[in-house]
């Protein structure tokens, strides 16, 4: 099993910027494995952190369903004070969130899970030339070697 480590990834801002999501917890619970990860930037309230939960199961029909779900959640602005001096302290307006769900046979391969893979991630970016598929890193190992974290 894949050994559980920190994912770094740029968003996409104009000028992009690097998030690192650490591992909070992994957990077994009937037949399900799932691994949440979650942002520590130190200026940012827990709540607010971005994260990102990778999540494998197997149904009684020999289906896999693997899901990786990314979450930002978007701070309320608090504009100042009311009459009495107190200033609200900042909320969640909202979250942005993906999923992405692979449901793969157990008689499907790797090489096969790999090539949709890719082909949903170059649709998604628009990409219209040959890219090398990235086999490492715990998504990869998700959804190509129905592999999760441990």
């Amino acid at each position: 099993m894949s050994q559980i480590a920190n994912i770094a990834v740029y968003d996409g801002a104009a000028t992009p910027v690097l998030h690192t999501l650490i591992p909070v917890s992994v957990t077994r619970e009937s037949g399900k494995v799932t691994a949440e990860y979650r942002e520590n930037a130190a200026s940012v309230p827990t709540i607010a952190q971005v994260t990102c939960t990778l999540s494998l199961s197997v149904s009684k029909n020999g289906v896999y369903k693997v899901e990786n779900r990314t979450v930002v959640p978007v701070m309320e602005t608090v504009s100042g004070q009311n009459a009495g001096g107190y200033t609200a302290a900042p909320k969640i307006a909202y979250s942005n969130t993906v999923v992405t769900t692979g449901f793969f046979h157990e008689r499907s391969d790797s090489a096969g899970r790999r090539l949709v893979r890719q082909l949903a991630l170059n649709i998604d970016g628009n990409v219209g030339t040959s890219v090398a598929p990235v086999t490492t890193g715990p998504i990869p190992e998700l959804f190509d070697l129905l592999v999760a974290p441990t």
